[in-house]
């Protein structure tokens, strides 16, 4: 059985992950940070700003089950695309939009897909999310990996 990863940011990356984790064929799920200019980067950094970071969710999932293209038919519908550096009430860089790709192959289904939901019609702005490929991944403190399943709740709603 071969495995697939696929990164994304959406903002609080608790509702992020188990927006994803209930999606049948994923695997497994980690919360942590991407994209940003500091090593082994802590939460309490994240939030003061200034290293870059997004607040982000690695998606392990089977492809014979659920699709990259499912994936992000997810990502799309779980964050409001057009806030740039922000979800609701959550300001800042670390809470941006951004698909971080793992090979072409899904930079390129990143960039149709972006496309696509452009043109869709259900945005009343312009879509602010970023396509990159995946940098260095800083698994976030173990506080925060399934936040929801350990603390009850349900996920983050814009």
């Amino acid at each position: 059985m071969t495995h697939e990863t696929a990164t994304f940011a959406a903002g609080c990356f608790w509702g992020v992950e188990q927006a994803f984790r209930d999606m049948k064929g994923v695997v497994e799920t980690e919360v942590g940070y991407t994209g940003g200019n500091t090593d082994n980067p802590t939460y309490e950094e994240i939030c003061r700003k200034g290293t870059g970071h997004a607040e982000a969710v690695r998606v392990t999932f089977d492809p014979s089950v659920v699709t990259y293209e499912d994936l992000l038919n997810q990502f799309w519908t779980i964050h409001d695309p057009t806030q740039e550096n922000r979800q609701g009430p959550d300001v800042g860089d670390q809470y941006r939009t951004a698909i971080f790709t793992h090979n072409h192959a899904q930079l390129d289904a990143a960039k149709t897909s972006l496309t696509t939901e452009d043109k869709s019609g259900r945005h009343a702005r312009a879509i602010t999310t970023k396509i990159s490929p995946v940098e260095a991944w800083w698994k976030a403190e173990e506080y925060h990996q399934q936040y929801f399943e350990k603390n009850g709740g349900g996920a983050c709603k814009i």
